[in-house]
């Protein structure tokens, strides 16, 4: 079961769901990036500064998720893939992965349009059945973050149509990853600091 995997920290401060048996893949068969994805959620905080900044500042969080996880040798990824009928090739690249590393990819959404879970979901799909990824892993915001947004001013920008866990968990219900094991953490209140952002990076 995915809480007896997680530690008290994540327990207490994310929002988890799993899907095709994600946490048990992930600490049995890739314990080191297990590893780096439970550091990575315990080390994060959610700053004041990242989200009083205008457009959302996604790029300011994302850069601290991507150089956690990058020190410890993940990287973005895309790979090359085609299809090849009586000899004729055609390319389809897929979508950039985030964060990857041996066979698990990791995708961040904080403040896109509800629709970029579809693409996610969609190539966590294709590069499950190209056996390019063993574990599709998003990291996303829960919907009770609203009410931190509300008091800042900043609501508006975190409007109804975008990337929350309440928008993800139905389209993995409903089959959208099709049969890739898939971990999600939401981002919870318990996470906020207030912060001047001088160290936010």
């Amino acid at each position: 079961m995915l809480r007896s995997r997680l530690p008290p920290f994540v327990l207490d401060h994310y929002e988890a769901h799993e899907w095709r048996h994600a946490s048990a893949i992930l600490s049995q068969d890739f314990p080191a990036e297990w590893a780096d994805i439970l550091a990575m959620l315990t080390a994060f905080r959610l700053r004041r500064s990242w989200i009083a900044a205008g457009g959302g500042n996604k790029s300011r969080l994302a850069a601290w998720i991507d150089g956690f996880l990058g020190s410890r040798g993940w990287a973005e990824r895309q790979f090359r893939t085609a299809l090849d009928v009586d000899g004729r090739r055609t390319d389809t690249p897929t979508h950039k992965v985030d964060c990857f590393r041996n066979r698990v990819a990791l995708e961040l959404e904080w403040n896109n349009k509800d629709p970029f879970f579809d693409r996610d979901l969609n190539n966590f799909r294709l590069l499950f059945d190209l056996r390019a990824i063993s574990v599709g892993v998003i990291v996303t915001r829960a919907d009770e973050l609203q009410g931190i947004f509300n008091d800042l001013g900043r609501g508006s920008s975190y409007g109804p149509s975008t990337t929350t866990m309440g928008k993800l968990i139905p389209r993995i219900e409903g089959g959208g990853g099709a049969g890739c094991p898939i971990l999600a953490f939401g981002i919870r209140r318990a996470l906020y600091v207030e912060d001047d952002g001088e160290d936010a990076t």
